[in-house]
């Protein structure tokens, strides 16, 4: 389908809006004058009229054909103006009413304090529900989670960091997964020269955050699967984090053990004995044969199993990641599987909804967007909602991605005191994170509008060959820090 721009370029926030009423469409944006249009089409027209801006909207699909004008207020948003403007068209030729409304961006949660900062809670609340057209539901979601958000926020400065350690492997490659992992398969032999290069990048790391006096915050090893790495790796990874950083300021230490099958008892020992203080379990689902679907090789029991030796071994925060929308699943075996995790009673809980990734094993072989899967998935959240907060969770931290089942959102629920600080600070962007390993990607941040990213190569044999290129890059956190302000 095409779309003409004429005029303008909201041609990327447009774009988006519209795949979230035509997932599965491929869409062309035209930026160049045409005389004529294809029979299916779409226009959005910036033009003068009388002195004044005018938006000129027309969706022409199927039998459907609609127009609509407006004229511009002083101070009005031209782009918000032609997102309403299109929502109102495809809504009526859909039948889809989008939760979130004409908001497409990542970090809904950003946008509100902004707002409420602007002019007060009232004055946000009615924005999000009269101008964005963010259902009551989502836009009371999003009150309590910018709550919950800001009181963790209140407790950081502006000397203060996270630091990211990035363990690029998987024993297998998950359906639905998109991120730069290598399976340990095809790439066993790289785990251990990784790890050494790894530890080397650290302590450098480590020298320049001392020399600039920085506060360590946070420290979140992510991946991938760090499991994938052996006790005796993870013991050298973490125990050079341990000893060559500052902890004494640190509030978090997180490993992202995910997959049950890299879990094992001396692994758990090995992180319990460095100091890590929080670790992740991702079940994804208690659905066997979703599970097999999806490419993991575990069942439901060795999550229990998992989550048991956890608990011996003294870990008392333990996070489960599960995903709504997954392929295969029900509206009622995902309430199955949220009641069995919340049974369990870990101190939070991250609820995912199914992002249709291109680079997705799912997208690659075929699998489209369905709307019934789209309401399953709307079904299965709201359900989350109700239990979670039932069960004394409360969400603290959400962010949207493109291509979302049902154009929904992932959001992180904890117990109260519970919360993961890291998640609150790499989606919120006013604090710097410092990032370690393959695909790595530091995020420098002075102010909203002073981010600096410093980028690590993408895969595991780059990072090898390359290593002295990863320490040069590095430069620049000082560089960053150093410039007059």
């Amino acid at each position: 389908m095409k779309i003409y721009y004429e005029n303008n370029d909201f041609d990327y926030e447009l774009d988006k809006l519209t795949r979230m009423f035509f997932p599965n469409e491929k869409l062309e944006a035209v930026k160049t004058p045409a005389d004529t249009y294809e029979t299916t089409h779409i226009v959005v027209r910036l033009f003068e009229e009388g002195g004044r801006r005018c938006i000129f909207t027309e969706v022409c699909i199927g039998d459907f054909c609609e127009r609509s004008k407006k004229t511009l207020s002083d101070g009005d948003d031209a782009e918000l103006e032609a997102a309403l403007l299109l929502y109102d068209h495809l809504t009526k030729l859909t039948g889809v009413t989008p939760p979130w409304g004409v908001l497409t961006g990542v970090r809904p949660i950003k946008l509100f304090r902004r707002l409420k900062e602007e002019g007060g809670q009232e004055y946000a609340v009615n924005y999000f529900t009269e101008r964005f057209r963010a259902s009551k539901e989502k836009t009371a979601l999003t009150v309590e989670t910018e709550k919950n958000e800001g009181e963790i926020l209140k407790k950081t400065t502006d000397r203060s960091f996270s630091l990211y350690i990035s363990v690029p492997f998987c024993p297998s490659r998950c359906s639905y997964c998109s991120f730069v992992s290598a399976s340990t398969e095809r790439t066993k032999h790289l785990i251990e020269p990784y790890t050494q290069l790894l530890c080397r990048e650290l302590e450098a790391t480590a020298d320049i955050v001392k020399k600039l006096g920085l506060r360590l915050e946070s420290v979140y090893m992510g991946g991938g699967t760090p499991t994938t790495l052996s006790a005796d790796q993870l013991s050298r990874v973490l125990g050079t984090v341990r000893s060559r950083f500052d902890m004494s300021s640190c509030r978090e230490f997180t490993v992202e053990a995910g997959r049950p099958d890299t879990i094992t008892l001396d692994k758990l020992k090995a992180m319990k004995s460095i100091g890590v203080d929080r670790i992740s379990i991702n079940p994804q689902t208690l659905n066997d044969e979703v599970l097999k679907r999806i490419g993991r090789r575990h069942t439901s029991e060795d999550i229990f199993v998992c989550f048991k030796q956890a608990r011996e071994c003294g870990f008392d925060h333990i996070n489960m990641d599960l995903i709504a929308g997954l392929p295969g699943d029900t509206a009622e075996s995902f309430k199955k599987t949220l009641d069995g995790i919340t049974a369990l009673s870990p101190e939070s809980i991250t609820i995912h909804t199914l992002s249709m990734k291109r680079a997705s094993d799912l997208t690659q072989n075929g699998k489209m967007i369905d709307k019934h899967e789209a309401e399953e998935a709307e079904h299965m959240l709201t359900y989350a909602d109700e239990a979670l907060h039932k069960n004394g969770y409360a969400p603290y931290y959400l962010y949207r991605q493109s291509r979302m089942v049902g154009n929904l959102e992932n959001t992180g629920w904890s117990k109260p005191g519970k919360e993961g600080y890291y998640n609150v600070f790499i989606m919120d962007e006013t604090q710097t994170i410092i990032a370690c390993g393959a695909g790595a990607v530091t995020k420098l941040s002075a102010s909203m509008s002073d981010i600096e990213r410093i980028f690590n190569f993408k895969y595991p044999y780059e990072y090898i060959d390359r290593f002295d290129e990863i320490l040069r890059r590095k430069e620049g956190i000082e560089r960053f820090y150093d410039k007059p302000r």
